[in-house]
């Protein structure tokens, strides 16, 4: 569990902190809040959809569908929260 965190960290890393920082934003969207919650839930949960027993592909439906989650909820972030949140991840 741990080596898939990991290495679901380190391609996640870049959206991973722009969602961190739209999560922080005070105008941030419910479904935001709600989306990052039920992501978390997906990533520690015991149920997946493609069983983790799968020697290679049980963790490649985390380092597929969570990313793109992530990506689709900042896609659809409002344009002021998507800003500031590059702005505070570049620098």
């Amino acid at each position: 569990m741990l080596k898939r965190l990991t290495l679901l960290w380190t391609v996640l890393r870049g959206d991973a902190w722009q969602l961190w920082f739209a999560l922080r934003h005070p105008n941030a969207p419910a479904w935001l809040k709600l989306g990052t919650a039920l992501i978390v839930l997906y990533l520690f949960s015991p149920i997946d959809l493609i069983p983790d027993v799968l020697p290679v592909i049980g963790a490649v439906d985390d380092l597929v569908l969570v990313p793109l989650a992530i990506r689709w909820m900042l896609k659809r972030l409002p344009p002021d929260i998507a800003q500031a949140a590059a702005r505070r991840r570049s620098g």
